[in-house]
């Protein structure tokens, strides 16, 4: 049955705007809990980010399980992973997040985890796709779900975060600037890198319900690049909305993103000898991290963009460890989704047993220019005929042509966003930059027709 609303990673969009609306997702949480009560009586945990639509969602959710009978446990702000987790050792049918991560305060969404904290089985998305289509029956009076909150959910998600830390050292000495893009990680972040000793100054830790992500956060990174230099920290941690995703700045100000740490983490695995296979990214993954690990003789595969594909190939191959250079990283020896903070920490191990700068760390990774400009749609806009539209293609024909075999041109909707991205990839003496601009202009002009 062909999908209707779940996507690559859940159902999002924009507040009031079908399907993200508290009727549908009264509804939702209704035919979400018919499916998992159909093993017996069952129970959900549910989190949020900062965003203020988050606690109409939670209350039409809440209200939509109990009517069919499943008991829900409320977590209130929570990093994503640590839904996941939290899934996991409360044994739960499902964890339910209501969260748009990276996007701005009019966005939300919902996606939901599985008993063992992985993404829901296809399968049971269809069930709960199918269960929509019925009307809304209420189970007898006697039988209505219960709900309670998970007062400790915090202290139990900052526990397991430090105990993934591999370094029996702790971070003492370390002097490390945190942006909490306003979102989950907010009471979460600092306390984590606080107890395990680090000297912490934190920005983007005062969510209103809506400046979550507002000009902080990974996806901008600015903000943190001027506080590390300000302070003279030795490094720079920064989380998106719901702590999925992180990247890093350097003592100098400079940008550490997922492929960055994804090069770091394997190759201190395989140092090590605790690797475990290869290493998956995505088609947005850098030439030069591909050729670095080639060097090394590191397997590296790429996966279509986004979490769930590089989760499915790494479980294809029995891998651990894969990511995305947004800053999604799976430590699949730690925790079974994307988790900022743990990646972190990861890293963060490296530099205190080798005594070595994030920039040092680096040092063997050698990657190519690469651009990325997000083309916004226009409400309406059909993504894939703009992709087959003969302008475009005639520009991204002609930049590939110019590139040839020292480059490369990559075209794509985005699944969460009304955005085209176009990334232009290419040897030191291309302006890369210029090149990804010129696709960028021949979809404007397709849009405006």
């Amino acid at each position: 049955m062909a999908r209707q609303y779940f996507g690559t990673d859940g159902i999002r969009g924009t507040v009031g705007e079908s399907p993200i609306t508290p009727d549908f997702m009264l509804k939702l949480g209704w035919a979400a809990g018919r499916v998992f009560a159909k093993k017996g009586r069952s129970r959900v945990i549910i989190g949020k980010d900062t965003r203020i639509s988050g606690y109409m969602f939670e209350s039409a959710l809440e209200a939509g399980f109990s009517a069919a009978g499943v008991d829900v446990s409320l977590l209130g702000p929570m990093p994503t992973p640590g839904i996941a987790y939290l899934t996991r050792t409360f044994h739960a049918e499902a964890g339910v997040v209501i969260s748009a991560s990276h996007n701005s305060f009019q966005d939300n969404g919902i996606k939901f985890f599985s008993s063992e904290g992985t993404k829901l089985p296809d399968a049971l998305e269809a069930d709960i796709e199918a269960a929509l289509e019925l009307p809304i029956e209420t189970v007898g009076p006697d039988r209505l779900g219960k709900v309670a909150r998970i007062n400790d959910a915090a202290g139990r998600y900052i526990e397991f975060c430090k105990s993934s830390m591999p370094s029996r050292a702790g971070l003492h000495g370390m002097n490390i600037v945190v942006d909490c893009a306003h979102g989950a990680t907010y009471h979460i972040a600092p306390n984590v890198l606080r107890e395990l000793g680090a000297n912490v100054t934190v920005i983007g830790a005062s969510p209103d319900g809506v400046n979550i992500n507002k000009d902080v956060g990974s996806t901008h990174p600015r903000s943190l690049q001027a506080k590390v230099l300000e302070t003279g920290a030795d490094l720079g941690v920064a989380f998106d909305g719901d702590g999925d995703r992180v990247i890093m700045v350097d003592e100098r100000g400079q940008l550490v993103d997922g492929d960055d740490i994804l090069y770091i983490i394997a190759r201190d695995r395989f140092d090590r000898e605790v690797l475990g296979g290869g290493v998956v990214g995505t088609l947005m993954s850098n030439f030069g991290l591909a050729a670095a690990f080639q060097k090394l003789g590191v397997p590296f595969e790429r996966a279509k963009v986004g979490d769930r594909y590089v989760l499915e190939r790494m479980e294809e191959k029995g891998w651990k460890l894969g990511g995305e250079s947004s800053g999604h990283l799976v430590c699949g020896h730690v925790q079974t989704t994307g988790d900022g903070i743990v990646s972190a920490l990861q890293v963060l191990a490296v530099m205190q047993r080798t005594g070595k700068t994030l920039q040092s760390l680096l040092m063997g990774l050698e990657k190519a220019p690469q651009a990325l400009i997000n083309v916004r749609l226009t409400p309406g806009s059909d993504k894939d005929a703009l992709m087959r539209n003969d302008t475009v293609a005639q520009a991204v024909e002609s930049v590939e042509q110019e590139l040839g075999e020292q480059g490369r041109v990559l075209l794509r909707p985005s699944g969460t966003e009304p955005l085209i991205r176009v990334m232009v990839e290419g040897r030191p003496h291309f302006d890369v930059n210029k090149l990804a601009q010129r696709i960028a202009d021949a979809l404007e002009e397709a849009l405006a027709v």
